[in-house]
């Protein structure tokens, strides 16, 4: 029975928003208007016609975290020998978060048809992307579907447990940055002319460094808002320029040559995928689709391209880790513990322990920029002050001369 998502109005003229079942809306304004609600708007809950396609994959879009619950909430509950119609509906009564009661209504709703768990997900690629709907499509047809759904809990958990670390990594290097700029700001446009305005009178020719700090200090206060106008142009048309694919393959290739940014990239990119492709192939998944659908996970396009091309020649009879490494961008201890798997016949394995590899690796790497970093910021920061002060005080130290 299909599910469709209602607003309306009570006694008191409130408005009312939820989800109910019914054959169809007609039913479902029915049901409401027995219940003394006015129907304003009635749809289903899949619905993804035209240009309310985009606005239900927002609407139904969820947190890492709220997916990886719900995940392991619909595993556990199959676990016990709960059909899956029963589990999804058990799941959205326990729901609090209206989004996620939505989507798995609407999920529920192709399972009671007659559909597969998969085919109802493929209603919210918002929310559910193709490596859910492909792993717990096979999960359906090999009959572990609930151990299918709770290494996907796992896989989306760790996935977001990555990306937190390199945001939080970065929160502290681009605050200490931003308040740099600030001081620097500060310093330049506000304290330097109230104090060089004391040698302004004076018929003198001042120190070279003076009047460079002096013709930099009126500049930014003249000029700030070309300055930002400026920015900010530059900021939009290098987003505009980047959505095009040739300039953005271009960028990336660039970004993988410079040294420590290029080795991070290859680091999480490579345990992305090493960590998908585990999943994927474990959950039964032909290794031939899974090399495609990993590969779109990753970010940087010439390495996407890259492993594309290595589905290929794997589809022409190579092995993955050959021609992993024939690709030159995959890092060489990834390569050698997935030809382990290969060789050994525990290719799964080897692609989680490739993965926590990577993630460790790419962890200490952080830390270890971090760690100079911030002592590097410090001294270039104290020499940016100490010409500052300089420029200051050589008027000063020379005031004999200048007064004479």
């Amino acid at each position: 029975m299909p599910a469709f998502e209602y607003n309306a109005l009570d006694a008191r003229g409130q408005h009312q928003k939820g989800v109910l079942e019914g054959d169809n809306p007609r039913q479902v304004r029915q049901m409401l208007r027995d219940s003394g609600l006015l129907p304003l708007d009635v749809a289903a809950v899949s619905e993804q016609a035209g240009g309310a396609k985009h606005a239900s994959h927002r609407r139904h879009r969820l947190h890492a975290d709220e997916l990886a619950l719900l995940t392991r909430q619909i595993a556990t509950l199959l676990a016990t020998g709960a059909p899956v119609a029963e589990a999804l509906h058990t799941a959205a009564r326990q729901a609090r978060n209206p989004r996620i009661a939505r989507v798995l209504h609407g999920v529920r709703a192709r399972v009671v048809e007659g559909h597969g768990m998969a085919v109802g997900m493929n209603d919210f690629p918002g929310v559910f992307n193709e490596i859910f709907r492909s792993t717990v499509g096979a999960g359906e047809q090999t009959g572990r579907l609930d151990r299918v759904l709770s290494r996907l809990a796992d896989y989306t958990e760790a996935r977001h447990a990555l990306n937190q670390r390199v945001q939080q990594a970065l929160i502290y290097p681009s605050f200490l940055i931003t308040m740099s700029i600030a001081i620097l700001a500060g310093l330049l446009g506000y304290v330097v002319p109230k104090i060089v305005q004391v040698f302004a009178n004076m018929n003198q020719q001042l120190p070279l460094l003076t009047r460079m700090l002096i013709s930099l200090s009126n500049f930014l206060r003249d000029w700030w808002w070309l300055l930002l106008a400026l920015l900010i142009a530059v900021i939009w048309l290098l987003r505009r320029a980047l959505r095009q694919p040739v300039l953005r393959e271009r960028w990336h290739r660039l970004l993988l040559r410079i040294p420590l940014i290029g080795g991070l990239i290859r680091g999480i990119e490579t345990a992305r995928f090493a960590r998908t492709l585990s999943i994927l192939a474990g959950s039964g998944v032909p290794i031939l689709d899974a090399l495609r659908i990993s590969a779109e996970v990753l970010g940087n396009l010439p390495m996407r391209h890259a492993l594309q091309e290595v589905a290929e020649r794997v589809r022409g009879g190579d092995g993955i880790a050959s021609s992993l490494e024939r690709s030159g961008y995959f890092p060489p201890m990834a390569v050698y513990l997935i030809a382990s798997g290969e060789g050994g016949g525990n290719l799964e394995d080897m692609l989680e322990r490739a993965a926590q590899q990577q993630e460790r690796e790419t962890q200490s790497v952080i830390g270890t920029a971090l760690a100079l970093f911030e002592p590097l910021m410090i001294v270039v920061m104290g020499l940016v002050v100490f010409i500052i002060v300089l420029a200051i005080l050589l008027p000063i130290f020379q005031l004999d001369q200048l007064v004479k």
